[in-house]
């Protein structure tokens, strides 16, 4: 229908006529739609994959999911968004990467128990400042790397190393490659205008030892361990060598979430959870130091069965008020402790 019918016709089927989008507008549409339903299924599959370790489909078709997204991203590039699934690639380093980062809030490090004496002792220091017995929460110490990650309005916009405690380095590129890493929040769960967590990035035994070899084959020098294997991955100037590398992050501690008060660890640890950020699935709620003894036992004894490398567990007193009424020393929050387990001591003979 032409302009001079359309002036012609009735005002109602012009106005109908003008609005109806174009063929190529309604792709648009489409395309859109489609894109958006793919990247939620795509970071939902990465979440089970890479923080649950649980994945619900296999690998081939996982694949053909993120085939499918590239292409249309590819056909229609006004889709792309800086959170979808397909921008973790990395790139060579930004002016930003390892740029000097000012923490909110100091990251302190922990006083260690290496006997259940010294963790009775700690215990009797708590209930003597709270006039209580606490209960408390119990997470495997991962040996890896400290992280501090920022999310505005749902968005990864920031993360850091921990550094010295009061200043890091920005290591966000780097960072936003990590797959099990939500570089968009879920929405429907309440989202903060700003939220501000603390993790831990560290490689899984089975993903380092493939790694190596890997390099053997090569004929390259080998890596040392998976911890500082971690450590030089997040420092990577080129973010594509992170990307290639299945690192991981586990969240433990949340700083500040604009407009929530939580009243407990164990209720930070399921909003973290909620909000599709990787939590460590072995925490556990303990009532009183004995039930958190119980679980420092049970874990060294799976110790060497388990996907990644310990060195102890980390116990926090539960109530957030608990917490804020103990308070910190200049280095460590009195309120929590890392039992560490013997050293791991290993016999090679040199040839």
């Amino acid at each position: 229908m032409g302009f001079k019918q359309l002036q012609s016709a009735n005002p109602l089927v012009v106005s109908y006529a003008l609005m109806k989008p174009n063929r190529s507008e309604r792709r648009l549409l489409e395309a859109r739609k489609h894109a958006e339903a793919l990247r939620a299924k795509v970071m939902h599959h990465d979440y089970q994959y890479h923080a649950l370790q649980s994945p619900e489909i296999a690998d081939a078709e996982y694949d053909l999911l993120y085939r499918e997204l590239v292409d249309l991203e590819t056909e229609f590039p006004e889709l792309v968004v800086p959170d979808s699934p397909t921008q973790r690639v990395g790139g060579i380093g930004s002016d930003d990467l390892f740029q000097p980062v000012k923490h909110s809030v100091r990251l302190l490090s922990l006083d260690n128990a290496f006997s259940h004496d010294e963790l009775m002792s700690w215990q009797k220091r708590m209930e003597r400042s709270l006039g209580h017995s606490p209960s408390y929460v119990c997470e495997p110490k991962i040996d890896g790397l400290s992280v501090a990650l920022v999310y505005e309005r749902g968005i990864l916009t920031r993360g850091a190393t921990r550094g010295d405690g009061t200043t890091g380095e920005n290591i966000t590129a780097n960072l936003r490659t990590v797959r099990g890493l939500p570089l968009k929040l879920k929405a429907n769960e309440g989202v903060p205008d700003w939220l501000e967590v603390r993790g831990e990035a560290f490689l899984n035994i089975a993903d380092f030892e493939a790694m190596n070899r890997e390099l053997g084959e090569q004929g390259k020098p080998l890596f040392a361990n998976p911890r500082n294997t971690a450590s030089g991955l997040l420092r990577q100037k080129d973010s594509r060598v992170t990307a290639s590398r299945p690192l991981r992050v586990y969240c433990h501690g949340l700083v500040h979430a604009k407009g929530h008060t939580l009243k407990s660890h164990w209720e930070v640890l399921s909003y973290l959870e909620q909000l599709g950020l990787p939590v460590h699935p072995m925490a556990r709620q303990c009532p009183d130091i004995h039930a958190a003894q119980h679980y420092i036992t049970e874990l060294e004894k799976q110790r060497h069965s388990l996907a990644h490398e310990i060195d102890g567990v980390v116990i926090k007193v539960d109530r957030i008020s608990d917490q804020e009424e103990l308070g910190t020393t200049a280095k460590a929050p009195r309120w929590a402790i890392a039992y560490k387990y013997p050293a791991e001591e290993q016999t090679t003979r040199l040839k």
